[in-house]
């Protein structure tokens, strides 16, 4: 598996099990904008594994949170490990599955994360700008395969 990020050595780091997704539509990629005090920043759409859940459960349950989209997991393309920090100073390795998914329906209402919102980029935009080394892999490995 690879690992991205470089931990600090005084820090300890809590693996997170994690699922994120690449869905497209009309050759853009579902990203979410995060708006958080410090900054926007952009994410692939998921995040962690809840107890007993599966990698796709968890993927399905993430894309309606933060997108208000009803998503069906298709394949699971790559691992990776992430080293970062949350916001709050957390820090964090997220180790898990990116998988391909497509959009099977939008309850925009179901949406519950109000500092994410959905917005379609350029897959080449998107590697460039999204925040972790990971996700940016993810897209690049999609896009080798994809064509």
């Amino acid at each position: 598996m690879l690992q991205f990020g470089q931990p600090l050595p005084e820090l300890t780091y809590r693996t997170r099990p994690t699922a994120f997704g690449l869905v497209v539509r009309e050759g853009l990629l579902a990203c979410v904008r995060v708006t958080r005090e410090g900054g926007d920043y952009f994410d692939l759409p998921g995040g962690a594994v809840d107890g007993e859940e599966t990698e796709a459960e968890a993927l399905v349950r993430e894309f309606l949170e933060e997108t208000g989209l009803e998503i069906t997991p298709d394949r699971r393309i790559a691992e990776a490990g992430q080293y970062f920090r949350k916001t709050d100073g957390q820090p964090l390795n997220n180790v898990g599955g990116y998988w391909t998914a497509a959009v099977a329906g939008e309850r925009p209402e179901a949406k519950c994360e109000d500092d994410h919102t959905l917005v379609w980029l350029e897959p080449t935009f998107a590697m460039a700008h999204l925040r972790h080394d990971a996700h940016a892999w993810a897209v690049a490995v999609w896009m080798r395969r994809a064509s």
